[in-house]
């Protein structure tokens, strides 16, 4: 499977090719990347010009430690983001069978299968991925459901919802946990991810990535973030009133909740595809699914950009 078969959300150029318009002219809400991101700020010289030193590693590293509570045995790699390190994994063991709940983000089956792993139908497997909590639908999964020698735990949405998070875990031997900078902080073109766990499988990752894995700005404005828990606290309240909003918003259409986080939401609809072309006319840009007819996904809107959805909405119905 080529990646260009796989099914993501974004895809905006094509939606513009089909529906006209300029970019500056959509909205697109087939993501669950934060619509207010968190501001970036100054940056030096050095940061764009010099090879990033150990010491703004440290401080990044630091920072993130700090965030999400890492165990003081588990270890910690930054990378160019979460994609660069769901690519790498399944060279991690040799290719046996993986266990993947679907559905889910597609990019893990993606990898592993192109490493030779097979894809396992049943219990039996040597490696799984849980994402936690899951794309589309939001599903939480527990400390009982890590069973597997290899176990990736995908906490890409997780940030929204901190007392929800397997880190605890990370100290667990074949276990890693992977973290995004893309979509609780909204940054996702600054390609900043994280694998967090098993110590012997953190070293392998970073001999498969290499020295100077992040640029400077990205090394100065992760550690600047996740310090910032003012900001955090302020966004997940937020969030989660923007959801709210969203799922009454889909409720007086007639668009029944089947879940998802507080950075997107899943509905069952009357034909999602229909939806999708009527969104599009108004250049609002959303995500369906080629295993179901019927569910169209929302990430959250702008804050200047409720009043256009709700106008389509009400032409869609």
């Amino acid at each position: 499977m080529s990646s260009q078969e796989r099914d993501h959300g974004g895809g905006l150029d094509k939606a513009i090719a089909q529906h006209g318009g300029t970019r500056a002219q959509w909205i697109d809400l087939s993501t669950g990347i934060n619509p207010a991101p968190y501001p970036i700020g100054e940056f030096t010289s050095d940061d764009w010009t010099a090879l990033p030193d150990v010491t703004a590693f440290d401080a990044l590293n630091t920072a993130a430690r700090q965030f999400w509570n890492v165990p003081a045995g588990a270890a910690m790699l930054p990378a160019p983001g979460a994609s660069s390190l769901i690519a790498r994994i399944p060279a991690l063991a040799p290719p046996s069978r993986v266990g993947i709940p679907t559905p889910t983000y597609n990019e893990h089956a993606a990898a592993f299968s192109q490493h030779g792993w097979a894809l396992a139908e049943d219990d039996t497997f040597t490696a799984q991925v849980l994402v936690h909590p899951n794309n589309p639908d939001g599903r939480l999964w527990q400390s009982s459901d890590v069973t597997a020698p290899l176990t990736i735990i995908d906490e890409s949405f997780c940030d929204i919802a901190p007392n929800a998070s397997l880190m605890h875990l990370a100290e667990r031997e074949g276990v890693i946990i992977l973290k995004s900078f893309g979509k609780f902080w909204g940054l996702a073109g600054l390609r900043l991810g994280f694998a967090i766990g098993d110590p012997d499988l953190i070293a392998q990752l970073k001999n498969f990535i290499g020295p100077w894995s992040l640029s400077g700005p990205a090394l100065r404005t992760g550690a600047t973030a996740l310090s910032d828990l003012h900001w955090a606290n302020q966004t997940r309240a937020r969030l989660g009133a923007d959801a709210a909003r969203l799922d009454q918003l889909m409720a007086n259409h007639r668009a029944t909740l089947v879940g998802g986080t507080s950075l997107f939401r899943l509905y069952d609809v009357s034909d999602a595809a229909a939806w999708q072309d009527k969104l599009a006319q108004a250049h609002i840009w959303s995500r369906i699914f080629p295993y179901s007819k019927r569910w169209l996904r929302l990430g959250l809107p702008a804050p200047d950009q409720w009043a256009r959805l709700s106008t389509a909405l009400s032409a869609q119905t």
